[in-house]
C-alpha cells in the first residue's frame, strides 16, 4: 500500500514537472514568435517609407513638369524669368489683372502663386524655392530655372542606430549642390532638386520698329 502511495505521488510529481517544462517551452516560442514578427513589422514599416519616398518624388517631378509648361505657355517666360524665382516659406501674391488682363509679367505672378499654392496642397509640408542658375550670368540670355522642392520627412532614426547610420541613409535622399544659388534643403524636409530649360511659344521681333513686341504663331 505505501509502494502503491509512493508509486502515485511520483507520478504527480512527474507530470507537475512535464506541465511546467511545456509551459516554459510555450512562452519561449511565444516570445520568438513576437520577436519575428517585430522584426518583419520594422521591416515593412522601412520598405512603406522607401515606397511612400519614392512616390513624393514622382509628385515633386510631375509638379516641376507644370512649372515648366506654365512658363512655355507664357508669351514672355523667358524674358521673365526673375518674376519665377522664390524662396522657401515665401506666400507670392496673386496678381489681380481681370479686365485688361495680364501682360507677362503679372501672367508670371499669377503662375507663381497657382504653383506655389499646388505644391502646398500636393505634397505634406510642401514648399518650393526656384532660383536663377549660377551659371548664367547675364539677364537676356538665361535660359535655365533651378528647382527644388521639399515635403515633411517621413524617415525616423531605428533603434540602435548612431547619428552616422542615420545620416548615411538619409544621403541618398539629399539635393545635389546648388553652388553659388545657395539653396539647401530646409531641416526636417526631403528635396528634389532639378534644373529646368524652358522655352516659349512666342518670340520678339528683330526689327528695330518692332522691339518689344511678341510674335505668338497660331
Amino acid at each position: 500500500m505505501l509502494n502503491s502511495m509512493n508509486f502515485c505521488s511520483s507520478m504527480k510529481s512527474r507530470s507537475r514537472l512535464q506541465q511546467g517544462v511545456s509551459l516554459l517551452e510555450s512562452l519561449v516560442a511565444i516570445l520568438v514568435m513576437a520577436l519575428g514578427i517585430l522584426g518583419i513589422l520594422g521591416i515593412q514599416m522601412r520598405t512603406l517609407a522607401d515606397t511612400q519616398t519614392g512616390v513624393r518624388r514622382a509628385q515633386a517631378i510631375k509638379l516641376i513638369e507644370d512649372l515648366s509648361e506654365r512658363i512655355r505657355t507664357n508669351p514672355d517666360g523667358l524674358g521673365n524669368l526673375s518674376a519665377y524665382v522664390s524662396t522657401w516659406a515665401t506666400a507670392p501674391s496673386v496678381a489681380t489683372c481681370s479686365g485688361s488682363g495680364c501682360n507677362p509679367t503679372q501672367l508670371a505672378v499669377r503662375d507663381l502663386y497657382i504653383w506655389k499654392t499646388s505644391v502646398q496642397s500636393a505634397l505634406p509640408l510642401g514648399d518650393a524655392a526656384i532660383f536663377l542658375s549660377s551659371a548664367e550670368t547675364t539677364a537676356g540670355d538665361r535660359r535655365q530655372l533651378g528647382v527644388m522642392i521639399g515635403w515633411r520627412e517621413n524617415e525616423r532614426a531605428r533603434e540602435g542606430d548612431s547619428t552616422t547610420d542615420t545620416a548615411a541613409y538619409k544621403a541618398i535622399f539629399a539635393p545635389a549642390s546648388t553652388a553659388s544659388a545657395a539653396t539647401s534643403c530646409p531641416a526636417g524636409l526631403i528635396c528634389h532638386l532639378q534644373y529646368i530649360q524652358p522655352n516659349q511659344r512666342c518670340s520678339k521681333y528683330s526689327a528695330a520698329s518692332s522691339v518689344g513686341t511678341l510674335f505668338c504663331p497660331e
